[in-house]
C-alpha cells in the first residue's frame, strides 16, 4: 500500500503542472496583423504636386480602398488586433495614411492618421425584414390553406 501512493503523487503533480501550463497558455495575449500601411521611407518616393495616381501605384503599391467619390484618395490601412484567452478581439492600434489628389490626378496631400486620431463609428445594418414575420413553418402552412387555387394547379 506504501508503494502505490507513492506512485500516485508523482503523476498527480505532473498532471497539475500540465494542466496550469495550459491555462498559462490560454491566457497568452495573441496579436493579428490586418492591412497594409508605406512605410516613411516609401513615402518619400512621393512628390505632392509632382506624382499622379498611376506613380504613386508604382511607388507604393495600389491600396484596398480609394475614395468613392470621383476617386478623391488612396487609403491605406493597417490594423492590429490583440486576442486575449475567451475574450473579444480588441483593436491596439490602427493607421492610416491617406493620399488625395486634385481633379486631374496629380497628388494634393499625404495625411497619416493612427487610433488615437480617430472616432468610433457605430455600423448601421441595413437588413431587409423577412415577410413571415416570427411566425412559424406549421403556422404559415396552415395560415395558406384558404389560399389555395386549384384552378391554378390543373391544366385546361
Amino acid at each position: 500500500m506504501f508503494g502505490k501512493s507513492s506512485c500516485i503523487k508523482p503523476t498527480l503533480r505532473a498532471a497539475v503542472l500540465v494542466v496550469a501550463g495550459l491555462a498559462v497558455a490560454g491566457c497568452t495575449a495573441i496579436y493579428r496583423d490586418h492591412g497594409y500601411v508605406p512605410t516613411e521611407e516609401d513615402l518619400a518616393k512621393v512628390t505632392v504636386g509632382v506624382d499622379t495616381r498611376d506613380t504613386v501605384a508604382e511607388a507604393i503599391g495600389i491600396p484596398s480602398v480609394s475614395g468613392v467619390l470621383n476617386e478623391s484618395g488612396y487609403y491605406y490601412v493597417s490594423s492590429r488586433l490583440r486576442h486575449y484567452g475567451a475574450s473579444e478581439p480588441r483593436v491596439v492600434e490602427r493607421q492610416l495614411v491617406a493620399i488625395s489628389f486634385t481633379q486631374s490626378g496629380v497628388v494634393q496631400n499625404i495625411e497619416r492618421y493612427g487610433l488615437e486620431d480617430g472616432q468610433v463609428i457605430v455600423l448601421n445594418r441595413r437588413v431587409t425584414e423577412a415577410s413571415v414575420g416570427n411566425a412559424t413553418f406549421l403556422r404559415q402552412l396552415l395560415g395558406n390553406i384558404g389560399n389555395f387555387n386549384p384552378g391554378a394547379v390543373i391544366d385546361e
